[in-house]
């Protein structure tokens, strides 16, 4: 007979390789305070609608409060046969208290407990990205203003096209960011709505109160349908795509910084403590942030990628599949926080080279379209402005020269042509 929790009818032990096939503890351990956060509101909640006694659930909360202190103290072992975050602490709880522990399952199933305990864990994440994100927007607006006096190379299909500022360039990122902003906290409300109550599909017979638990674990909204809030993932693919988009635009600003510190640029050096050397080559140094972050991206695409194709096909209610939604969402938290926490810092610590930038302005045709401006402002049509100012590029390219460097006698010809 099994010793499983969930065992009363199966007669046989979980095969070996099941058991290491089926555990999610590995991943989804570090969901321990938010489960224990919702098991307390759940008990307290059962006291009161008097579905168990009130002095059962004091001494239920109190023992996860002592579950939680011992997790913290980095003395609780997670056992593969219990399966999951959820198992491992009924099992110590019951441990500590007894069998009162398991009147904590009441009128609850791990399929609305899981739910619970991921919206809860991505709210509180999504919190500290936005406040990363915030981060990020001031050391662009820090490096905007230092730099302002920069004069630039801005470019259409990587050819220098006009002058602009260094800071107009950098602000670009600001907005894009601010918009990243606007798409995680959008993301927020459907994430912070409560699942619990729903049971495994089918809500319970029980008189629960789901709007205290929903009071007590600070969430705006309940789910209304109770196969929707064991089976929704969009929530999770809405914040993946977010997550997905944000590097996008980290990308994009990865190979700007690693084309401008290259040699064949040099416009910007990176400070020594975010870049590394070569092990054979003496001379090297590397934008390896710029460059994780950069193939990172990758990863996070991956992740999103994986989550749509495990749901697009799944029946309601909930799914084993559905436990594959975590370790690719903590993957990509872990990965856009520590791309968010040393980016920053990278940006800040940076030199750049204003004069090398003007002086590559000074030998090029990036002042084209403002010699063409001023011959509109003279009274040419646009068209024959554009025609005039190419051919005097072209004359220009023939004689080693660039347009600042033609008299106006020579100009003058251009027009006549």
């Amino acid at each position: 007979m099994t010793t499983k929790l969930w065992g009363g009818r199966f007669q046989k032990q979980t095969a070996v390789e099941v058991e290491k096939f089926n555990n999610s503890i590995e991943f989804d351990q570090r969901l321990y305070a938010e489960d224990i956060e919702g098991s307390i509101a759940h008990a307290r909640m059962l006291g009161e609608q008097g579905i168990i006694e009130k002095s059962e659930a004091e001494q239920i909360i109190d023992g996860l409060v002592r579950v939680k202190e011992i997790i913290e103290a980095g003395e609780f072992d997670f056992k593969i046969e219990y399966e999951d975050i959820h198992m491992n602490i009924e099992k110590v709880l019951t441990d500590l208290i007894g069998s009162v522990a398991g009147k904590l399952h009441t009128a609850r199933s791990r399929n609305d407990q899981v739910s619970l305990d991921t919206h809860l864990h991505l709210r509180k994440e999504i919190d500290a990205i936005a406040g990363l994100l915030l981060n990020f927007q001031e050391a662009i607006l820090e490096i905007a203003e230092r730099e302002k006096e920069v004069i630039f190379p801005g470019y259409t299909h990587l050819q220098r096209a006009q002058p602009i500022r260094f800071s107009h360039h950098l602000l670009a990122y600001f907005f894009m960011i601010e918009r990243d902003i606007e798409r995680l906290l959008d993301c927020r409300k459907r994430t912070d709505m409560m699942p619990l109550g729903a049971g495994a599909m089918a809500g319970t017979t029980f008189p629960i109160d789901r709007e205290q638990v929903m009071m007590e674990l600070g969430f705006q909204r309940m789910y209304e349908n109770s196969l929707d809030a064991v089976s929704d993932r969009d929530y999770i693919i809405e914040f993946l795509s977010f997550a997905s988009i944000l590097m996008m635009h980290l990308s994009r600003l990865s190979e700007e910084i690693i084309l401008w510190s290259s040699s064949e640029f040099g416009f910007i050096e990176l400070d020594d403590a975010y870049s590394t050397g070569s092990s054979i080559m003496p001379q090297k140094k590397n934008p390896d942030v710029a460059e994780l972050v950069r193939g990172k991206t990758g990863r996070v695409y991956g992740n999103l990628l994986a989550l749509l194709t495990t749901m697009k096909g799944l029946p309601l209610a909930y799914n084993k599949d559905m436990q594959e939604d975590k370790e690719g969402l903590f993957d990509t938290i872990d990965t856009i926080k520590f791309s968010l926490t040393v980016y920053p810092e990278m940006l800040r610590t940076m030199k750049v080279f204003g004069e090398k930038t003007l002086a590559t302005l000074s030998h090029d045709f990036s002042n084209a379209t403002d010699l063409a401006d001023y011959l509109v402002r003279l009274g040419i049509p646009f068209r024959e402005a554009h025609h005039i100012t190419g051919t005097a590029v072209h004359y220009a390219i023939q004689r080693q020269k660039v347009l600042l460097e033609l008299s106006d006698e020579e100009l003058r010809r251009f027009r006549r042509c």
